[in-house]
């Protein structure tokens, strides 16, 4: 309540009431209640959906909706914490500065009197914090107990007959005529109208989120803020109505202090204003609009209309001191919590705690520096009106996660606080939106803007955290329901691309051959590398190598799924990958594997095993692709270790010793598919016509900014009496296929016998594979091909 009960109560809520009138500020009181009742709700429910740690509403926005928009409303929310304290702290100002002024005491003049009086007091209340929550709490219970005794104060001064000093100010007590002609509104200044005062008296509604700021000291925060917060709003909202309908009824607009404006005898001709029918004339004031007393003209009035004055004033220094002091302790525990969470580079240094409290000490640093900075507009409006629109920024955001975290259904919300609704929620988030541009639309873009770019910022860098949000559940709900209605759609032969299923091994071991796939798949169609576990220690760490392997992918940015399969052979896997890989129409059609180079040194089971693979892949009516680099495609011999396991990134969180996951994410190997390809060719030898793959990857090539400059050069076999027209087929078919290649060139030496040191060169390779007469066991050539075609 002592962060609700704010300068604005004391020092702007008569003048709001004198511009608005008592209906419509009745109105934007009971609106702002609206709009903080239901992000109390929504605060409720999201506190009490798990535990909830120093950091107040970034801590819940960002474990709710995630780092990426956490993060925009940890710095937007923090910086409004310490607009709040500069603004609490310019109120205590203003009323030092009229004290002075009523004892003839100037120490500049009246603007650089607020600066220094403001200077002073928030150094001061720094001091006070950097005391620690020890020293804040009693602070605060004695600011309580003032406020409480100021209210008793001034409402039973409304009871107390005035005499003529206060009549001659427009204090007349409890009248029917005052309270009818204050009911209406009357605008005056240019750029005053009902949003322009709703902005203004908005800051006085936004204290309920100190509890939430200070979670992290309470001992039960699930049940201590739902409580706290919502028994707040409903005193502080008969506290302003209260103030409001007793201040407008006993008080007139426009008074001149002047002792000798008693009406003589009973006529009121040419008298305005309601003081006329209580015996005092205004008009001369009125007229010249320069009455220095009543609602409109003074800030003292909540003082002059109680029992006894100067306890009014001890009233305004308890709520802007309190006030002040409640933001400037929790907008530093905010940015503490932001800080450390590295979502931002650069801040980590005011994430150091001192203390057994782990007070923020460098953080309240910063906190002052703003405070001051807006401390020395001096212009109370002014700061009410920017931090209206911060305050609703954060409420929308606030409701916008309960909204959000409900609508997705996930069985991880569950909050025990049930007393919300998502479309109260939705509501206030709308409201809040809405509201912002209505105050002031130029600060409200502004705003956007900075969340908008804040935004960018963490979506674009993806920090490595995993809160369990809202927006991973939605995710998940939008993909299994788009998955089961892709299953529903029926293939065409326009909508094919090629969804490879990736012979990788480890992937990491073989990024050659990720890279590659990658270039023509990436924001195209689906990539599955899969990973046949032989080793029968590696099959025990199959949930270890998921996790590194997606963790190395997204240092690597490549697009691509992990799927370890256990077995005892090449084949044997790679069939059952074929079958299981894959979820409905997100199956895999291509199988992609790298040239086997070691078949000369190993067994002839593994040869068997390797070819074996590609005949079952076209009988499972997979296409194939297969890879060859002059150096191979295993980089793991780069490594000091056996099995590079993936990505691990380094951390203030892990505090382990080097291991092979560390080392692998020091060891990214760049491959030359990484590189810019500049103006080479990418030679494609059509020899058959084997539906079109081998002319639709390399065009998903050249679609790449990598290989944009890659000449495609296509060769087909023909004679030399037929070139030009298996030349001009060709092309029409290209065309056809609405392929943008031109170069095409006829090989007319494929029907040509082979020199014979190459096929000297070609029997001594596959001679060790020959069966010799003994193996054949007297069976004839033709009769083994018949065997085993």
């Amino acid at each position: 309540m002592l962060n609700i009960w704010g300068v604005i109560l004391f020092l702007r809520l008569s003048w709001i009431t004198s511009q608005a009138g008592i209906l419509l500020t009745c109105t934007i009181i009971l609106l702002s209640v609206l709009i903080t009742s239901i992000t109390a709700l929504s605060v409720s429910a999201i506190a009490t959906n798990g535990r909830v740690n120093s950091g107040g509403a970034y801590f819940m926005i960002s474990r709710t909706l995630g780092p990426e928009m956490g993060g925009p409303i940890g710095v937007v929310f923090s910086f409004a914490n310490a607009l709040a304290c500069a603004l609490n702290t310019v109120g205590f100002a203003e009323v030092i500065r009229d004290l002075l002024q009523e004892f003839d005491l100037t120490m500049v003049d009246p603007v650089n009197d607020v600066r220094i009086v403001g200077v002073i007091t928030v150094t001061v209340l720094l001091l006070i914090s950097f005391a620690g929550m020890e020293w804040e709490s009693k602070a605060q219970i004695l600011f309580f107990l003032v406020l409480i005794i100021s209210f008793a104060n001034y409402f039973v001064g409304t009871l107390i007959p005035p005499d003529t000093d206060k009549q001659s100010k427009g204090i007349f007590g409890y009248s029917s005529e005052i309270f009818i002609n204050n009911l209406m509104p009357e605008w005056r200044g240019q750029d005053n109208d009902f949003f322009g005062m709703f902005a203004i008296f908005f800051p006085s509604a936004i204290g309920i989120l100190s509890g939430v700021n200070i979670s992290g000291d309470l001992k039960d925060p699930a049940t201590a803020i739902p409580k706290g917060t919502l028994v707040a709003i409903f005193c502080t909202t008969l506290t302003y109505l209260g103030i409001c309908t007793t201040i407008g009824s006993i008080v007139v607009r426009d008074a001149s202090g002047n002792m000798t404006d008693i009406l003589a005898g009973n006529s009121t001709e040419g008298c305005l204003g309601p003081a006329c029918q209580l015996g005092w004339n205004f008009t001369d004031c009125i007229q010249a609009q320069n009455c220095p007393f009543g609602l409109a003209n003074t800030s003292k009035v909540l003082g002059q209309a109680s029992g006894f004055y100067y306890i009014i004033v001890a009233g305004v220094f308890a709520a802007s001191l309190s006030s002040a002091l409640g933001f400037l302790v929790s907008a530093p525990k905010v940015f503490q919590c932001l800080c450390r969470d590295n979502i931002y580079p650069y801040i980590g240094f005011f994430a150091r705690g001192y203390g057994k409290n782990d007070e923020p000490l460098r953080a309240y640093l910063l906190c002052y520096i703003i405070a001051v900075a807006f401390i020395l507009i001096a212009e109370l409006n002014t700061i009410a009106a920017l931090i209206s629109n911060f305050f609703l920024c954060s409420y929308a955001l606030i409701n916008f996660s309960c909204f959000h975290a409900s609508i997705t259904n996930s069985p991880g919300w569950r909050p025990s606080f049930h007393y919300y609704s998502k479309w109260t929620a939705l509501f206030g988030a709308t409201v809040s939106v809405v509201l912002m541009f209505a105050f002031t639309w130029w600060a409200a873009l502004v705003t956007f803007c900075v969340i908008f770019f804040l935004f960018g910022y963490v979506a674009y860098n993806k920090p490595q955290v995993n809160w369990g949000t809202s927006l991973q559940a939605g995710r998940y709900n939008i993909a299994l329901s788009y998955s089961v209605a892709l299953s529903r759609v029926e293939d065409h032969v326009k909508n094919f691309r090629p969804q490879c299923l990736v012979l990788t091994g480890p992937p990491n071991q073989r990024p050659a051959l990720v890279d590659f796939v990658d270039s023509f798949t990436k924001h195209i169609s689906l990539m599955i590398c899969g990973d046949i576990l032989m080793e029968p220690e590696r099959q025990s760490l199959v949930s270890t190598d998921t996790d590194s392997m997606a963790k190395w992918f997204n240092k690597r940015k490549v697009r691509s799924f992990y799927t370890p399969f256990a077995s005892d052979s090449l084949r044997s896997g790679t069939r059952q990958l074929m079958q299981a890989a894959g979820l409905g129409k997100l199956k895999p059609n291509t199988l992609v594997l790298g040239f086997k180079t070691s078949w000369r040194e190993g067994s002839p089971e593994s040869l068997v095993d390797y070819v074996n693979t590609i005949y079952d892949t076209f009988d499972s009516n997979y296409c194939l692709i297969v890879l060859r680099m002059m150096d191979g495609l295993d980089v793991s011999h780069h490594f000091d270790y056996e099995v590079n396991q993936g990505f691990e990134p380094d951390g203030p969180a892990h505090h382990e010793q080097s291991t092979d996951l560390d080392k692998a994410s020091r060891q990214q190997v760049r491959t030359v598919f990484q590189r810019d390809q500049g103006k080479q060719t990418i030679d494609v030898y059509w020899i058959a016509d084997d539906g079109g793959l081998t002319l639709l990857v390399p065009y998903l090539l050249t679609r790449r900014k990598r290989w944009a400059q890659s000449e495609v050069r296509v060769f087909i076999i023909g004679d030399e009496h037929n070139m030009e027209e298996g030349r001009q087929e060709m092309i029409s078919l290209l065309k056809r296929f609405r392929l943008d290649f031109h170069n095409v060139i006829v090989m007319t030496d494929s029907e040509r016998t082979p020199q014979p040191r190459n096929l000297k060169r070609f029997e001594d390779i596959v001679a060790p594979y020959r069966l010799t007469e003994e193996q054949q066991g007297g069976a004839s050539e033709s009769q083994l091909k018949t065997l085993c075609p």
